[in-house]
């Protein structure tokens, strides 16, 4: 049996039992076939891939549940869509909590986030911001019950990739500082539509907090880092890019797309950038913050100093 490099820390796929037995497995695989610098960059190339494919179970089934319903799902079955969307969301939380595939404490995140998309929908839809336009029974008022595990799997995603790559921080601001902005940001979706619409100075707010920020992950056998500010604006195109397909399916509209679908206006990428800050703030309190290793702190100082050189 080939041990795992000492020192190293116990792998986040222990945290999942299913994948927990392939560890070891991994492990020899990638002592043996990335060898050489070459090889090894391009081993962690897929090792990140993987990871952040893993990370997104949760959402990626249910944008898979989306298109499938919507070319496949018959006019005359017996429950409407929007309600098997529903049903076929809880079955799959059945599904991985029962395979242990999903651990207790991102159930836990994901109801929390279920929660406040779902008031968030509620007042959006009463105020036409977008719509459902299809039937459904299991709703509330003009929102179909799934459509809480839409904004469920964004907190989803970030519990799990959190855990994925051991994130380590660098001069990261504080959890009061964090929650203060994600109450003002969560109010300001409620309000902007009287007209008060503060998120230009919300997002500098966030800029300035988060800019010195640096987030070290972990894809295979080190830290790597990059700014966290630059993350999370990456997961927010990401997410914008999900809603697009979203609308394409027809599954909710937004006015502008009632008589002709058009792309989602790309506006609505800050909209994503302050939502991932409410997402992220929550997830933080639940995981607390870590800093780096004294060795892996000294690393990535020094990496950050030889890119400034560079680029001088």
């Amino acid at each position: 049996m080939v041990k795992p490099d000492p020192g190293r820390r116990e792998s986040a796929a222990a945290q999942w039992p299913p994948i927990a037995r392939f560890i070891e497995v991994e492990d020899r695989l990638g002592r043996t076939i990335a060898r050489g610098r070459i090889r090894g960059a391009a081993y962690e190339f897929l090792r990140f891939g993987v990871k952040q494919g893993w990370a997104c179970l949760f959402g990626g089934l249910l944008l898979a549940l989306l298109i499938a319903t919507r070319l496949f799902w018959p006019a005359q079955a017996p429950i409407h869509r929007y309600d098997a969307l529903f049903t076929a969301a809880i079955a799959i939380q059945i599904v991985l909590l029962a395979t242990r595939m999903e651990t207790w404490a991102e159930a836990r995140v994901i109801l929390i986030f279920h929660a406040i998309g779902t008031l968030m929908e509620i007042h959006k839809t009463a105020i036409g911001a977008w719509v459902y336009p299809e039937p459904g029974v299991l709703r509330i008022g003009g929102v179909p019950l799934f459509t809480g595990f839409m904004y469920a799997a964004v907190g989803s995603y970030l519990a799990r990739v959190w855990r994925l790559f051991d994130f380590r921080f660098t001069r990261h601001p504080g959890l009061g500082a964090l929650s203060a902005l994600s109450v003002a940001i969560y109010l300001n979706f409620i309000t902007n539509a009287s007209g008060y619409d503060l998120r230009t100075g919300l997002m500098t707010v966030a800029a300035i907090l988060f800019a010195p920020t640096l987030v070290h992950f972990k894809a295979w056998r080190r830290h790597r880092s990059m700014p966290l500010l630059l993350g999370l604006g990456l997961v927010a195109l990401f997410i914008w890019l999900a809603e697009n397909i979203g609308t394409f399916t027809g599954t909710w509209l937004y006015p502008n797309q009632m008589a002709r679908w058009t792309p989602v206006s790309f506006a609505k990428l800050s909209s994503w950038f302050l939502l991932m800050i409410v997402s992220y703030t929550l997830v933080a309190r639940v995981n607390g913050i870590a800093p780096p290793e004294a060795g892996e702190a000294r690393a990535a100082e020094a990496g950050a100093a030889r890119a400034r050189e560079g680029g001088a």
